[in-house]
C-alpha cells in the first residue's frame, strides 16, 4: 500500500463508525418501559413465526483483557447458581408473554461463556427452552466456548442436548501474544476441543481470531490463521482488536505501545485472508470465512446472508429475543435490550417482571435504512433503482461520491459495488446510509 491515496484511506481506517450488527444501533437506545415491549411481543408476533433465541451468560473464570463483551469474571458457584435461577424465571415469563408462534429456529448461548453453567446446568436451560418455546425441525443450536475450560463430560451434553454448533476463541497461537492479552492457551487446547466438539457429532465448529494485537504481526496473524485451516474448521471470524479502555476499564492492563498501528493493522488483516483464501475458504462479508459447502458461504453466493447481534448468519427469523442480563432482542417494531447489571436483572425477573431496560421503536425509515445496510455489508453491492429509497440515496451521495474518489466504490445508475479494495472499508460504505453516523462516534470501535 504505496499509492498516493494511502494517506487518506489511513484516515478512513481509524475513523470510529459501528459494526453494523443491527441498525440503529445501540447507541440509540433510550428508556424502554416493560408494557411496551409487552404489547411488541403480543403483537408483532405470528401463529407461524420463527424465534431466534440469545441467551447471554455474562460471566468467565477470569477476564481476558482484549474484551469487550458485557461480562465479568467469577468463580463463585453460588453466584452461577443464582443467575441460572434467574433465567429459567426470565425464560417462563417471556413465554407467557408470547402468543402462539412457530418455535425456536436458532438458539445462540452466548456470553461471556456460557458453557461456566457446567453440564447440569445446560441441560436444565435448555430443557426448559425446549419445554417452553419449542424447537422446529432442522434448529441450529449453537454455544460460544472456552477451549481452556472445555472437557469431555460438558462435549457429552452439549452432544446429548442437540448443539450443531460451536464457537471457539482462538485469537493468536503464539504464546508471548497469549500473555500480552491475558489469555494464555495452548494451541493443542483447541485441537482437543475440536477433537472432543467433533467426536459428539458437532458438525460446524467455528473459530474466532484476532487482528491488531499488542505485539501482533502479520507473521503471527499468518501462523494463526493456517493452524485454524489445518484444524478444520468450518467457519471463522477475523476481528480487529477494538482497544476502548475508557468504556472497558480492563483494556488498561494492554500495553497500548505495543499496539500495531493502522497500516500495519490493514496489512494484517489482509494477510490473514490471502492464508484463508489460499487454504480454500470463501471470503465473506466483512470478517467470515466459510468452507465452500458450509451453509454461511451458499447463503452468500445465493444473497440470503443476514448480519444481526451474533455477526454473519444464516438466520432470517422475524423475531429475536435476548435472554439474560445485557441481552438485547429484535421485532419487526423496534429493538429491547435487558438491565445490565445481573443482581437489578435478577431482581426484576424474581419480581415477576420482563427485565427489559432500553430500547428503540423503529420507523419506517430505520427499516429502509437497516434493509441497505444490511445489503451492504452482506453483498458489497447495492440495487439504487429504488423508489421508495430515492431520498435517501440522494443524501447519501456526497459521501459516495468521497468514497468513489479513493476507488472503494463504483457508481452505475442504478448500482452501487463496493470494490475489491473498498470491501475493508464496507462500514465506511454503510455508514453514508446513517442518520446517526456522527452520533455515540466515541464507543466504536475504528474502521478497519
Amino acid at each position: 500500500m504505496t499509492d498516493a491515496a494511502l494517506p487518506s484511506r489511513l484516515l478512513l481506517a481509524e475513523a470510529r463508525v459501528p459494526r453494523y450488527t443491527s441498525y440503529p444501533t445501540a447507541a440509540q437506545f433510550g428508556p424502554l418501559e416493560e408494557a411496551t415491549y409487552r404489547q411488541w411481543l403480543a403483537g408483532q408476533v405470528g401463529p407461524g413465526d420463527a424465534l431466534s433465541l440469545y441467551v447471554h451468560v455474562p460471566f468467565c473464570r477470569d477476564l481476558c483483557w482484549y474484551c469487550a463483551c458485557h461480562t465479568r469474571p467469577t468463580r463463585s458457584a453460588a453466584r452461577i447458581e443464582a443467575y441460572l435461577a434467574a433465567l429459567l424465571a426470565e425464560a417462563g415469563l417471556l413465554a407467557e408473554a408470547l402468543p402462539a408462534h412457530g418455535g425456536i429456529a436458532h438458539l445462540h448461548l452466548g456470553g461471556g461463556t456460557p458453557s461456566i453453567l457446567g453440564p447440569e446446568g445446560l441441560r436444565a436451560l435448555v430443557g426448559l427452552l425446549q419445554e417452553r418455546f419449542g424447537l422446529r425441525t432442522g434448529a441450529e443450536l449453537a454455544i460460544e466456548l472456552d477451549p481452556r475450560l472445555f472437557d469431555a463430560p460438558l462435549a457429552g451434553a452439549l452432544g446429548e442436548l442437540g448443539f450443531t454448533r460451536a464457537s471457539l476463541g482462538v485469537q493468536d497461537i503464539d504464546p508471548e501474544i497469549q500473555r500480552r492479552i491475558g489469555r494464555v492457551q495452548p494451541a493443542g487446547q483447541v485441537a482437543e476441543a475440536m477433537r472432543l466438539l467433533r467426536a459428539v457429532g458437532i458438525g460446524g465448529v467455528n473459530l474466532d481470531l484476532m487482528y491488531g494485537l499488542p505485539g501482533q504481526a502479520e507473521a503471527h496473524v499468518a501462523a494463526s490463521a493456517r493452524f485454524a485451516a489445518t484444524l478444520g474448521a468450518d467457519r471463522l471470524a477475523v476481528f480487529g482488536y477494538a482497544h476502548l479502555p475508557g468504556a472497558r476499564p480492563h483494556q488498561r492492563a494492554i500495553d497500548a505501545a505495543l499496539l500495531p498501528g493502522t497500516a500495519a493493522r490493514m496489512a494484517q488483516a489482509e494477510r490473514a485472508e490471502r492464508e484463508l483464501v489460499a487454504a480454500g475458504y470463501v471470503a465473506l462479508g466483512l470478517d467470515h470465512f466459510a468452507r465452500p459447502g458450509d451453509a454461511l458461504a451458499i447463503a452468500a453466493a445465493e444473497g440470503r446472508l443476514r448480519r444481526n447481534f451474533q455477526g454473519y448468519t444464516t438466520d432470517a427469523a422475524p423475531v429475536l429475543l435476548g435472554l439474560g442480563a445485557s441481552a438485547i432482542g429484535s421485532l419487526p417494531g423496534g429493538f429491547a435490550q435487558n438491565l445490565v447489571d445481573e443482581r437489578r436483572y435478577a431482581e426484576a425477573v424474581g419480581a415477576g417482571r420482563l427485565p427489559v431496560a432500553r430500547g428503540l421503536a423503529v420507523t419506517a425509515e430505520d427499516r429502509l435504512r437497516a434493509g441497505l445496510i444490511e445489503r451492504l455489508m452482506c453483498d458489497f453491492a447495492l440495487d439504487l433503482d429504488r423508489p421508495e429509497a430515492a431520498a435517501v440515496i440522494r443524501e447519501a451521495q456526497p459521501r459516495l461520491a468521497a468514497l468513489e474518489r479513493e476507488g472503494l466504490v463504483r457508481r452505475a445508475p442504478s448500482q452501487l459495488e463496493v470494490t475489491p479494495l473498498g470491501r475493508r472499508f464496507v462500514r465506511q460504505v454503510a455508514a453514508c446510509f446513517d442518520a446517526h453516523a456522527e452520533a455515540g462516534a466515541a464507543r466504536y470501535s475504528v474502521a478497519v
